[in-house]
């Protein structure tokens, strides 16, 4: 048959932002063929990532992906998105990463006869970052370091805080998805960024709290408080901030732990001392790899009591999203001990997410999953949990509930 007749089509346009939907459909196919559909993206280290799925045309000489199955490849079934949240990297244990969010992410997509392997049509989908008009200023005030992303419009907007994993150094993806919903977001780095020290000794919320007062000084942000975003090693810093600090209305954790953890957190005179290990309770997987879920003590004993956030203190709103199958750490423990403190307190400003099958890099819509790799912390690879498909539709509603969980709250008047 005539290959020039065959289309491959990304709707509603080839450009779009990250986490935005795309429709991929082929068109002019002889009916019933069996076509292959590839997916392939280089990250800003070099590390290529891939995905495939098998379909077979419809009556008609059409496949689209939103409403046909894919009969075998990196997924099964009615996958829209299918060909990007499946995507595995060449190099095993490789995290998506993207260093500059001034240029998309291109995925190219292509389609193959499913007899042959022949290519028969590809096009390439750009993601973007940022919306037009929509400003990036990096910051170097004082000790802060990070990146201010402000949405295009008048504004003011309400500000949020963005702090990401222990060893993310700065992590911008999050940040400028989430200043096109309409935030003021500040990117905020807090270990080997720039000046920052790779291997500080101690962390201070003073740091923080200097951060803080930056973001709510802008003039584009809405007060009086403002929120933070927070995941694994920085949503106990997120909770401290929370408990201590003046001004922070909405707080979501995710995958976060209620202790402190790895270094000592000093804020005037008060030390924090990380949450001891218990080795014994690592365990060294068949693949090599380590199993740390059960590697801290239990923040709640009585000999860890110095350790503990004292989060009843925080007047603010929480939001705890939790992976069950939570590799790094026990999550949902830590979910559970949070949830019980204050309402022990007599507070019910929380709500707990629990996503069962997800893993712990709970990330933006559409981001290949992440099983295992490197550990800033422990220094080695060790394995994140979670299965390719629950922990896509986790990232999915997730990044929903954020934006509506700090719609609701960064407008009210009540802060910490």
């Amino acid at each position: 048959m005539a290959y020039s007749q065959i289309r491959l089509k990304l709707l509603p346009s080839v450009r779009c932002l990250f986490d935005k939907l795309v429709q991929v459909k082929v068109e002019g196919l002889a009916p019933h063929k069996a076509v292959e559909l590839r997916s392939r993206l280089v990250d800003d280290r070099g590390v290529i990532f891939k995905a495939s799925a098998l379909y077979k045309a419809d009556e008609t000489g059409q496949v689209d992906v939103c409403r046909a199955p894919s009969l075998g490849g990196s997924y099964t079934g009615v996958e829209p998105m299918g060909l990007f949240w499946s995507m595995a990297p060449e190099t095993p244990r490789s995290k998506l990463l993207k260093k500059n969010v001034l240029s998309p992410t291109r995925v190219e997509i292509e389609a193959l006869s499913g007899e042959t392997g022949e290519l028969l049509a590809s096009e390439t989908n750009e993601r973007g970052y940022m919306t037009e008009g929509m400003r990036r200023i990096p910051v170097q005030e004082g000790r802060i370091r990070g990146v201010l992303f402000i949405p295009p419009g008048k504004g003011p907007f309400p500000g949020i805080v963005d702090l990401y994993t222990f060893g993310g150094r700065l992590t911008e993806v999050r940040a400028s998805l989430l200043a096109n919903k309409g935030f003021v977001v500040l990117a905020l780095a807090y270990i080997g960024y720039q000046d920052l020290p790779k291997k500080p000794k101690q962390l201070d919320l003073e740091y923080f709290e200097e951060a803080v007062a930056y973001l709510r000084r802008q003039p584009e942000v809405k007060g009086p408080g403002v929120g933070i975003i927070s995941i694994s090693h920085s949503g106990g810093l997120a909770l401290l901030m929370s408990s201590l600090l003046p001004g922070i209305s909405a707080t979501v954790c995710i995958n976060g732990c209620i202790a402190n953890t790895v270094l000592p957190l000093h804020y005037k005179d008060i030390v924090f001392p990380p949450l001891p290990p218990d080795i014994e309770n690592v365990r060294i997987l068949d693949s090599g790899l380590i199993d740390i879920r059960d590697a801290l003590t239990d923040p709640s004993l009585e000999t860890n009591r110095a350790s503990l956030f004292p989060i009843e203190r925080a007047s603010c709103q929480f939001l705890f999203a939790v992976s069950e199958d939570d590799h790094n750490w026990n999550s949902a423990l830590f979910a559970e001990q949070a949830a019980a403190t204050l309402r022990k307190h007599g507070k019910e400003s929380f709500k707990v997410l629990t996503y069962p099958k997800a893993g712990h890099f709970l990330e933006v819509p559409h981001m290949p999953y992440c099983p295992s790799g490197f550990h800033g912390a422990v220094g080695m690879d060790v394995m994140f949990g979670g299965e390719p498909k629950a922990h896509s539709e986790a990232q999915l509603d997730l990044w929903e509930r954020v934006q509506e969980f700090f719609k609701s709250h960064l407008d009210n008047r009540s802060t910490c």
